[in-house]
């Protein structure tokens, strides 16, 4: 598999990742302090659309395996025509409406269109990595390639979206250090001018969405003009594809895949409660609000640099040994939390930026080592490469989704209020748990379920050479 390949195929997967970054980042604080929707309908939105998202993946999952080859292979496709509606549909996510009744609606409405449409581009990529190469070392490095690169649209999306949205959320009102000032009147200010000109935050926001949506034309021009997909090396003509429904079955029975998706499942949902709600902590309960733009954006240049080093750490020690890495960001998270300091802040946004790295590589490494062991105990069955992919992508969805929901229903039983400088200590509290306690839980219940994790790197080795001699 030649470099040009490997980076042509990590291309396609960034734009995704630009715009998923920029949600994921922005889109509760865009709710709460812009659209001036209640905190309970901003969980309504967060839930809803991740688990439209989830849904969506074993839908995708059984159509595409139902899918035939066409010149440009079986999975190419998908990924072609659902572009032009992730696009429009992302712009409209961030428009304002001119009506105040319906925009809860209209937030659901392309919020669950764009998790949606973002699933069916996902599931056909991510199960690409399996028709690029038949070598694990290939695989493994283009999926190093790919983590690299959509580590960096994540950069992209939320340095951009950062750098275009910051001044929506900042006010000379609100500058005052809140452990000096705490009367009703600091209470009481606006965090955000109240809008006499609503459209200079529309137009804000319109501006960044049309930028990523940029990126995502530009993402997969290349993905299509550089990747070559091949067909299933290891099938006889004589094979059948494996029934959806039974293929599903199988998976949910076989061991290594169901330890590594529980894992993965509770660490992804660490990383998105750390996403979801870290501007929201930085602005209202770490006093952070003039540099929360410059933190995320420290988080994701470090884990852009530490892709190559997990890449060769793995090599070297093992794909369980580097799981360690992730545990990384528990304790800094809990000094950030107890020591709210700017310079302490920017040492944990490093750190956490490692430990996201890892948790981004690891487990799309992980998984193309999981499809090779069922194939070799599944030796005359084809096309269950997609329903590995889009039911590990559900999980992993859905459990995002169940966090970010709860932690904005949290935020509304603790009584956030948008548009006021200072919350109230319940809320500066809630804050710091979602980023703090319950992250710090669910990496370590992730990492003792992964000690379990059956595969190794001898069994990798045999399974490879037994695949070499069934192809």
């Amino acid at each position: 598999l030649s470099m040009c390949s490997k980076i042509c195929y990590a291309i396609g997967g960034a734009p995704n990742q630009v715009a998923g970054s920029a949600a994921s980042f922005f889109l509760q604080i865009y709710l709460l302090d812009i659209a001036h929707i209640t905190p309970f309908h901003a969980s309504l939105v967060l839930f809803i659309g991740k688990a439209s998202g989830a849904v969506t993946d074993p839908v995708a999952g059984f159509f595409i395996s139902k899918s035939r080859w066409t010149k440009i292979g079986r999975l190419m496709p998908w990924v072609l025509a659902c572009t032009p509606f992730t696009i429009i549909s992302y712009f409209l996510m961030w428009y304002l409406p001119p009506f105040v009744s319906g925009r809860v609606a209209w937030y659901l409405t392309f919020h669950c269109l764009f998790q949606a449409l973002t699933t069916l581009f996902q599931v056909p990529y991510s199960a690409l990595t399996m028709f690029l190469s038949t070598d694990q070392k290939d695989r493994d490095s283009a999926t190093a390639y790919r983590m690299t690169m959509e580590v960096l649209g994540t950069l992209i999306g939320a340095s951009l979206q950062g750098q275009i949205v910051a001044s929506a959320h900042v006010s000379p009102h609100c500058t005052v250090n809140p452990s000096v000032n705490t009367t009703d009147s600091w209470h009481d200010t606006p965090s955000i001018p109240d809008p006499s000109d609503p459209l200079s935050h529309q137009v804000i926001y319109m501006i960044a969405a049309g930028v990523i949506a940029g990126v995502y034309l530009l993402g997969i021009v290349v993905l299509f003009l550089g990747v070559k997909e091949r067909d299933d090396p290891y099938a006889l003509n004589s094979d059948r594809a494996i029934p959806f429904c039974k293929g599903l079955a199988l998976t949910m029975k076989h061991g290594p895949y169901v330890k590594l998706t529980a894992s993965f499942l509770l660490i992804s949902t660490a990383v998105q409660l750390e996403q979801g709600n870290f501007v929201l902590f930085c602005t209202h309960a770490a006093g952070l609000r003039n540099h929360f733009q410059y933190l995320v954006v420290t988080i994701l240049v470090s884990a852009v640099v530490s892709v190559p080093f997990w890449q060769k750490f793995l090599q070297r020690f093992g794909k369980k040994c580097a799981a360690c890495g992730i545990s990384w960001m528990i304790p800094f998270a809990v000094m950030l939390v107890t020591i709210p300091n700017l310079i302490l802040a920017y040492f944990v946004a490093f750190v956490s930026g490692l430990s996201i790295a890892a948790s981004l590589l690891l487990p799309w490494s992980m998984l193309p080592d999981v499809v090779d062991n069922f194939r070799l105990q599944n030796p005359h069955g084809k096309g269950h490469e997609t329903i590995f992919y889009s039911s590990y992508v559900f999980f992993t969805k859905m459990s995002a989704g169940i966090g970010l929901g709860i932690s904005a229903a949290g935020l509304e039983f603790t009584g956030y209020k948008p548009g006021i400088c200072r919350q109230s200590d319940d809320v500066i509290l809630t804050l710091k748990l979602l980023i703090g306690a319950v992250p710090a839980i669910l990496i370590l219940l992730g990492l003792f379920i992964l000690l379990f994790y059956p595969i190794t790197e001898e069994s990798r080795k045999k399974t490879k050479l037994a695949l070499e001699e069934l192809r």
